[in-house]
């Protein structure tokens, strides 16, 4: 590994000289004063400096001469449309947008909360918020009128930007009612929306409150209000991304402009192996984190070409939907959940609808946002004919992927099951929960040492004593990343739960990650779930949920006996593992995460809600079902 370790260790000897050297590649109007200022475990980098993010993501390309290059495609599966922005193009949109804000009294400072679907002028309006140096922060496009009422009353918004709907397969979902209501039910009260009207269904506007994003654009164009990028200071905050909070008080997660850009940049290329002028394509939605870094930000800071694609894996119109993107494209590396490639295989197991596309230009496969298990990752490495499929991890609050393979750097071994190895800035450990290093193959809490590196979180949003207690409190000088798994011997980490997955059978500490992997690798079984409920006599057992391939018709107490032994055999007697079920689906969040949080509480009587970031509320309701007639719910 020397060429990746020889990167890491020049880090570890010298972080702030290592991250000077990566700031070259943004422009700034001012340089830094200092590289790191750490304040009682709060940390702040590129201090002094001043910059903007629009200008680094846009002019300076346009700038350069490379305002003909093809900056973004927007891809609806949807409505089986394609439309392409060159940098010139969307500097234009970027600039006029800016000017509409600007129109309606919004300035350096200002939060506009952005609650629209997978069109670009989502994109335009993040980085028309930028270019003023406002605070955009946006809700997934969809969430519950109670939801987005609580993110308008913490972020207090100057302007609300929407969309009259947005789309899912067989059904448009009306927003404006949503956004009306959440007015409605805040304390806060917005006096300006921007609507954008979308073909399929317009909505009402309210005199002299709702604009209509055409008309506003239209006008700010005709009078020529296009404003230049305000500069802003490197610390100064970007965005507001709400993360769920275990109080239910939704986490504002903060992102700064300079240490963003800086860490964003490094990872086009050296995470990615992403060029300049490549087409990179983040298959997620531009209301979670990687549509923030890796749909709008990262690819535009390095002058790539982003997809912004509108549709699903399957079912727009059908599993070949996103071979289909990648040979129209020409994209050369795809990121996405590995959910969605479960869904993929699930529908045609022997990935028979890729040999309808010539991929030619595709490089690589990166998966993250859930546990890549070996068998998704060799099953997707089979249909891509031995192309590299790899696995990273990173959360909503990094930013950016902490543990990777980097492609730019030095391709490693791939370990199934491990996303890697450390990227320089984050020194990773497994403790106990004293706090104290466990030995590597050891199961224990995931921590980072602090201080946290460029493009990670400073804080929460006007919440400086909830990051605290959220992050810093339990292991101090760590950072919690509130995962659990081990480290090999080798340094590859292994994260194998959430440390609420991790159960207690018996006394013996579990990972039901580790079960889910062994499940995962029945020929039947598309994806599956294992959760622990609790248990008079062991404290917790665990219980998996199997959905199966598209055309298995074997009997299914066959494959339930198959998997109960499976685990028997690989992990033995001490997981007291007696019950697999076969259910239809998996109630999942929108961006593909498993809900087993809500399953585990369903099974054990406990108070529950639907989670906001549901993606099917029905599905819960066949859970309890087939728990209940299992006679597995407590109470």
């Amino acid at each position: 590994m020397g060429s990746y370790k020889d990167v890491y260790e020049n880090w570890k000897r010298d972080p702030e000289g290592f991250w000077a050297e990566a700031a070259k590649e943004i422009d700034w109007f001012k340089p830094a004063t200092r590289i790191l200022e750490e304040k009682n475990g709060l940390s702040r980098w590129y201090v002094g400096a001043e910059t903007n993010s629009c200008w680094n993501a846009l002019d300076r390309h346009v700038k350069a001469g490379n305002g003909d290059r093809t900056a973004l495609v927007y891809d609806s599966a949807m409505l089986g449309r394609v439309k392409k922005f060159t940098y010139a193009d969307l500097l234009d949109k970027v600039a006029t947008f800016a000017g509409v804000l600007k129109s309606h009294g919004v300035e350096k400072g200002d939060r506009v909360l952005i609650y629209m679907p997978m069109v670009p002028q989502a994109a335009v309006a993040m980085l028309a918020c930028a270019r003023l140096g406002a605070i955009h922060s946006v809700v997934f496009g969809g969430f519950a009128a109670k939801e987005l009422a609580a993110r308008i009353d913490d972020a207090r918004p100057k302007l609300i930007v929407s969309a009259s709907c947005g789309l899912e397969p067989g059904r448009v979902v009306s927003y404006k009612p949503l956004v009306d209501k959440a007015i409605e039910m805040s304390a806060h009260k917005v006096n300006t929306t921007i609507v954008f009207q979308r073909e399929m269904e317009e909505a009402s506007l309210v005199e002299g409150r709702d604009f209509d994003w055409k008309d506003e654009m239209d006008k700010a164009s005709a009078s020529g209000n296009k404003p230049a990028c305000v500069s802003v200071a490197a610390t100064d905050p970007l965005y507001v991304l709400y993360t769920s909070g275990t109080t239910g008080k939704p986490k504002g997660v903060v992102r700064d402009n300079g240490g963003h850009m800086v860490a964003l940049k490094w990872s086009m290329k050296n995470v990615y192996d992403i060029d300049p002028g490549d087409v990179f394509w983040a298959a997620s939605d531009v209301g979670w984190v990687v549509g923030h870094s890796y749909i709008v930000y990262a690819p535009l800071f390095q002058g790539c070409t982003t997809i912004l694609f509108e549709g699903k894996p399957v079912g727009t119109p059908d599993a070949g939907t996103f071979w289909r993107v990648i040979a129209e494209h020409g994209v050369k590396a795809l990121f996405t959940a590995p959910t969605a490639f479960r869904a993929i295989r699930k529908e045609d197991p022997k990935a028979e609808l890729l040999g309808n596309y010539d991929l030619s230009k595709f490089e690589v496969l990166y998966l993250a946002g859930e546990r890549a298990d070996p068998d998704t990752i060799q099953w997707a490495e089979k249909a891509l004919s031995g192309r590299p499929v790899i696995d990273h991890w990173w959360q909503t609050e990094s930013g950016w992927p902490m543990v990777a393979n980097p492609m730019g750097i030095e391709r490693l071994p791939v370990k199934y099951g491990s996303p890697s190895v450390p990227m320089p800035g984050y020194d990773i450990h497994v403790v106990d929960e004293a706090g104290k290093q466990v030995g590597p193959n050891t199961t224990g809490a995931i921590v980072v040492k602090l201080p946290l590196p460029p493009g990670c979180l400073p804080t929460l949003w006007e919440n400086e004593a909830g990051f605290r207690e959220s992050y810093l409190a339990e292991f101090p000088g760590y950072y919690k990343t509130a995962d659990a798994g081990y480290l090999d011997e080798d340094g590859y980490l292994y994260v194998m739960s959430r440390t609420d997955d991790i159960i207690n059978v018996a006394g013996h500490r579990l990972s039901t990650g580790g079960m889910e992997e062994v499940l995962a690798e029945h020929p039947d079984v598309a994806e599956c779930a294992v959760i622990g409920i609790a248990d008079a006599m062991k404290g917790q057992v665990p219980v998996g949920f199997l959905v199966l391939n598209a055309g298995v018709d074997r009997a299914v107490s066959e494959i339930e006996a198959e998997a109960v032994q499976m685990i028997r055999d690989r992990i033995g007697p001490v997981a007291a593992f007696k019950k697999a079920m076969v259910v239809k689906r998996l109630p999942k969040t929108r961006s593909g995460k498993v809900l087993r949080g809500t399953m585990r509480k369903i099974a054990d009587g406990a108070e529950w809600a639907t989670p906001a970031t549901i993606d099917d509320p029905a599905i819960l309701d066949e859970i309890a079902s087939t728990l209940a007639d299992a006679g597995l719910v407590k109470g």
